[in-house]
């Protein structure tokens, strides 16, 4: 072999920056990296390692105190925080530490949450090969993996991990598993001068190498980058954003209006920063993020009774809301083992016969994984009574075959011998006449993505006859097809990602039933597919993808979100982790590396895929609770605000006090808490936060609670004449009461009888109005009103809520066309609508 030699020197950093190392001749990479293949010095070793930095994965910390003060920074956080400075200004300091404290502990759920997520650049730093054999001043020696650097000679044998990126030097060729890192199904044959990268595992052979790439510059560093450098911010908290800027438009406006008033009136400034308070106080959806966030605790300790483990709880909304799935294909929709399948059999050949002889070309103890599948293949033919071997000769990467030498009962000794398909024929003496039908068969094989074993046997004469072709695949896994018709059929689509080739992946997709129009990787090369419209459409049509690289996956991803999709993304491998951390939702299956379980947002730890499906059905329940929670708490939020502005500036009247606006946030969002418990009907579409939908119902809602208000502000002020104190006592209790009934109205989207309420929510609601009626009764922080008008209230704000649901079902026939299908297609629009309100 060339050996120049060249002077040491520390590699500079355009030769750091280089990505083209494994297209470079030996000689050139030498000269690159100012190196021999004797190795290195110690000193010269030393030096580059303080220029390049050691052989390990760098990581982004991001502070802890930074991490927490960071959700006290955002809309509905600043709204919290101005009501605790006005308490503050007014000198309302009982407010003041009720704010506070519901401010801390939203704070605190929320940062707890997300310090549970695993940290997806530790896992891959983990995956690291802990040691090396290194040549150092022209001595093999052992040395940790971490202190390897460019222009290291290193050692590689059966079984381990390697430890950099690394040019093969001159001897037999290796196997290499390299599924993690590519998602290929099989192992690989690497020979002298072909590239090796970090984290593949060398199932069989010994050699040299020659390393090129360490740390965050090999292959496996560049995946780690991309998860690094992935941040997405889910649909579930742009959609508490936007409810949060809603709520605040509103209630600048009305505050600004008040104060206009105040200043003309010339009302006192502190009865007006007062109001300003009690109206900010009622305006923040201080408990939504909390209620929001605890709805996806309970719902992800329900998905691990079926053991799916959530480690990113806005996950949970990204899943119900999920409308492609991305699924790796080895050890995800396959087994990720090979398995024999119906071989191809030359005339007077049995099938038995075939297995047989391939089963005694094999070795169980070598570990080999294409020996394992035809033993565990031919179990069938034999049992255990199989003749002894005399002589076992392993597969050679020459000669590309095995070879057995076996003496039969009656004393006759042959060969049996399996190989590359070509080689096996070339043993026979009539080759030439079996080459076009044996080419056929092995054609036929290689369309479906078989991999193509021949088989032969030595005659009583000694000379071979070849008996067939066996192939080999990865089959799919027992629950697949059934998991990918499910997911269609809750609108789901399915695209398959694999490594291997297309015609591997067609067969796969085709048993599958995911569709057979797949895209081969090999075009992204050489366009920007990521600002190609061509491209793009072909990535949204392709029911799958072949030979993908963990790039690929990643801007495929991303190519399909920024189209619309809410896009999930399965896999196991290390070639998987940035498409998992990408994704809305990233699962990782059962058996999945450290690396993909961190990177993931849900990890299922039962074999298979049909637990996706059950993931998917809890999940979009937990939606369901989450938007009949928004909408209750924006309906009940316009129906406070818009119903003591109006009172203000029409009746110059203070409706409630601050602390009753106190008392209800306390009892009423204490409550409902439990409608995380409550039971829901899953949608068999996709779900999304359709908010045109979600802030309509909740106005006409707010606006029927605004009406309702004011009669029973007419009857008690002008039918009544009752004093300003016991008005504002029974608005109170109005308020409370009609509140926690509207949630019984927005958890269904048909009449509220439709689906009968959980037992903890009941229970919830009658506890907490108990407590709110006996606080009025008896005239706690407020003027006492009696038994006998609180009995009127629940009465007047029973009937509401019957008129309420009654409402709501129209408004949601108005807001969601498709919630109901026009029943006189060719009637008059006046007919339709009316149609909804007698239904």
């Amino acid at each position: 072999m060339h050996q120049q030699k060249i002077p040491h020197a520390t590699p500079t950093p355009e030769t750091k920056s280089q990505d083209n190392w494994d297209e470079l001749s030996l000689s050139q990479l030498e000269e690159r990296l100012h190196c021999t293949i004797d190795g290195l010095t110690t000193a010269d070793a030393q030096k580059r390692l303080s220029d390049t930095g050691y052989n390990e994965l760098t990581e982004v910390e991001t502070s802890v105190v930074l991490k927490f003060l960071s959700y006290f920074w955002g809309p509905i956080p600043w709204m919290i925080e101005i009501a605790a400075i006005l308490s503050a200004a007014v000198q309302h300091w009982a407010d003041f530490g009720i704010i506070l404290t519901l401010l801390i502990v939203n704070a605190v759920v929320g940062f707890w949450e997300e310090f549970q997520a695993g940290n997806a650049i530790a896992a891959l730093k983990s995956k690291l090969a802990l040691g090396a054999r290194v040549k150092r001043d022209g001595k093999w020696q052992p040395l940790p993996a971490r202190e390897l650097v460019p222009g290291d000679l290193i050692r590689i044998r059966l079984g381990d991990i390697t430890p950099a990126d690394a040019r093969l030097l001159e001897g037999d060729p290796i196997e290499v598993d390299q599924s993690a890192l590519t998602g290929e199904s099989l192992p690989v044959t690497k020979k002298t001068n072909d590239s090796i990268f970090s984290g593949s595992i060398i199932r069989q052979g010994e050699t040299d190498a020659l390393v090129y790439g360490t740390g965050a510059n090999t292959f496996f560093g560049r995946t780690a980058n991309l998860v690094q450098t992935s941040h997405t911010t889910s649909h579930f908290q742009k959609a508490v954003l936007k409810i949060g800027d809603f709520l605040i438009v509103i209630a600048v406006i009305l505050v600004v209006m008040i104060l206009i008033v105040a200043l003309f009136r010339g009302d006192p400034v502190a009865e007006t920063l007062q109001f300003a308070l009690v109206l900010t106080v009622a305006a923040i959806p201080v408990a939504m993020p909390t209620v929001l966030s605890v709805t996806m605790a309970v719902g992800a300790r329900l998905l691990a009774k079926g053991e799916t483990i959530v480690s990113r709880l806005a996950s949970i909304e990204e899943l119900a809301g999920m409308d492609v799935l991305c699924s790796d294909k080895t050890g995800t929709l396959t087994k990720n083992e090979l398995t024999l399948g119906e071989p191809f059999l030359l005339d007077g050949v049995t099938k038995n016969q075939i297995l047989r002889a391939a089963a005694l070309a094999s070795r169980a103890e070598d570990q080999d994984a294409i020996d394992l599948a035809i033993l565990d293949g031919a179990k069938e033919v034999f049992d255990g009574s199989l003749p002894n071997v005399e002589h076992y000769r392993p597969f050679d990467p020459v000669n590309k075959r095995t070879e057995a030498l076996f003496k039969e009962a009656d004393g006759t000794s042959h060969r049996a011998s399996k190989g590359a398909p070509q080689v096996i024929l070339a043993l026979a003496r009539n080759a030439e006449n079996l080459q076009a039908t044996y080419a056929d068969a092995i054609d036929q094989f290689a369309q479906r993505g078989f991999r193509s074993l021949g088989v032969a046997q030595t005659d009583a004469n000694g000379d071979w006859q070849v008996l067939g072709v066996l192939p080999l695949f990865d089959p799919p896994r027992d629950d697949s097809a059934a998991m990918i018709a499910q997911a269609k059929e809750m609108g789901c689509d399915v695209k398959m990602v694999t490594g291997d080739q297309v015609a591997i992946g067609r067969e796969i997709a085709g048993q599958l039933n995911i569709g057979t129009n797949l895209v081969d990787a090999e075009i992204f090369k050489a366009v920007d597919y990521h600002h190609s419209a061509r491209i793009d459409q072909m990535i949204e049509d392709a029911d799958g993808f072949a030979q993908v690289y963990p790039e690929h996956k990643y801007h495929i991803v991303d190519v399909l979100q920024e189209r619309g999709h809410i896009v999930g993304m399965t896999g196991d491998g290390v070639n998987d982790a940035p498409a998992l951390k990408k994704a809305d939702c990233g699962i990782a299956v059962s058996g999945a590396t450290d690396a993909a379980r961190a990177a993931a947002d849900i990890v299922l730890l039962s074999p298979g895929l049909s637990v996706v499906i059950v993931a998917i059905r809890e999940a979009r329940k937990i939606f369901q609770r989450m938007n009949s929670y928004a909408i209750y708490r924006i309906a009940e939020t316009f129906r406070v605000l818009l119903f003591m502005t109006l009172s203000i500036l029409v009746f110059n009247f203070y409706p409630v006090t601050a602390v009753m606006i106190v008392l209800l946030a306390l009892l009423n969002d204490g409550a409902i808490l439990s409608i995380a418990y409550d039971r829901v009907h899953y949608a068999d579409r996709p779900e999304k936060w359709n908010m045109p939908l979600v802030l309509g119902i909740s106005s006409v809602l707010g606006l029927a609670g605004v009406a309702a208000s004011f009669g029973l502000f007419y009857l008690c002020e002008r039918v009544f004449k009752l004093d300003p104190d016991t008005i504002q006592s029974l608005i109170y209790l109005k308020l409370s009461v009609a509140g926690h009934m509207t949630i019984f109205a927005t958890r269904t989207r048909g009449p509220f009888w439709s689906i009968a309420p959980a037992k903890a929510l009941v229970l919830a609601v009658v506890g907490t109005q108990i407590v709110a009626t006996l606080i009025a009764v008896y005239g706690v922080f407020m003027a006492p009103i009696g038994w006998e008008r609180a009995g009127l209230v629940w009465l007047y704000a029973s009937a509401w809520f019957l008129v309420n649901d009654r409402l709501k079902l129209v408004a949601y026939r108005l807001f969601d066309p498709s919630e109901d299908a026009w029943l006189d297609k060719a009637g008059t629009p006046i007919h339709r609508l009316l149609s909804r309100f007698h239904r």
